[in-house]
């Protein structure tokens, strides 16, 4: 595993500033409780849930998962949370449900930095309704035995561990199930360089730099990236049939 100190000294999460150690320095301005998530759209039982309500929705299990970042470096860490699925299910999508939105908590008074963001603010991402239920689908409250950093996405966020890290999004607000597909945010930044699948695949490089390795927060040599990131057997059905370059 990746050691902590590297995992919440290295982050992108660019409401609180651009550099990889910005976040680290200016989350402590973050306000993590109260904290509400409001589910709805196309559901039979929309409703808000309290973090203490998520906490307690799910048994929490610790799974660890190999994290890539488009970037091409990665990291291992031991989140803790319980499937998405489980959130999903207690509002009853209805059959008109196809993808699911999420969005980021973007508040200036708390986030300063984000007017120099460069990118649309509030952060938001999208999954299809199969891949959101998709069981290795995490909603994360916590990381190596204690609740999630603010530098790592408190106090609750997507952990996707066979997508590029973008897609996980961080400090969740709103999630709604919606008919079409939903705006996410670096796609709306640069859709030439950032799909909305991004799944990780070593065939398919990014614009600017090659996909085939990585780099391994604390190693000196370069990794082969794995298709998927190393879940091809648990995921690759999701995509039976599709152009993955295409479909990037």
């Amino acid at each position: 595993m990746t050691p902590i100190g590297d995992v919440t000294t290295y982050n992108n999460f660019y409401e609180f500033g651009t550099d990889k150690s910005d976040p680290a320095r200016n989350a402590h301005s973050l306000v993590t409780s109260p904290w509400t998530v409001e589910v709805g759209g196309e559901v039979a039982k929309p409703r808000s849930f309290s973090i203490e309500e998520i906490m307690r929705l799910a048994p929490l299990e610790e799974r660890i998962y190999r994290h890539r970042c488009v970037e091409a470096w990665s990291i291992v860490v031991p989140w803790i949370g319980y499937p998405l699925a489980r959130l999903l299910e207690a509002v009853e999508p209805t059959p008109k449900a196809r993808f699911v939105a999420f969005e980021s908590l973007y508040d200036r008074k708390q986030m300063p930095l984000g007017r120099r963001a460069g990118i649309p603010l509030p952060y938001v991402e999208g999954l299809r309704l199969d891949e959101a239920m998709h069981p290795l689908a995490l909603l994360t409250v916590g990381m190596y035995g204690q609740t999630l950093p603010k530098q790592d996405g408190a106090p609750v966020r997507m952990v996707i561990p066979w997508k590029y890290g973008f897609k996980s999004i961080k400090s969740i607000v709103r999630i709604r199930l919606v008919e079409t597909m939903p705006p996410t945010t670096w796609n709306l930044a640069n859709a030439r360089e950032y799909g909305f699948y991004s799944n990780v695949n070593p065939e398919v490089d990014h614009p600017r730099w090659s996909q085939a390795t990585e780099r391994r927060l604390g190693e000196f040599f370069r990794r082969k990236t794995l298709m998927f990131n190393g879940h091809a057997a648990e995921v690759s059905g999701l995509y039976a049939g599709m152009d993955l370059r295409k479909n990037f």
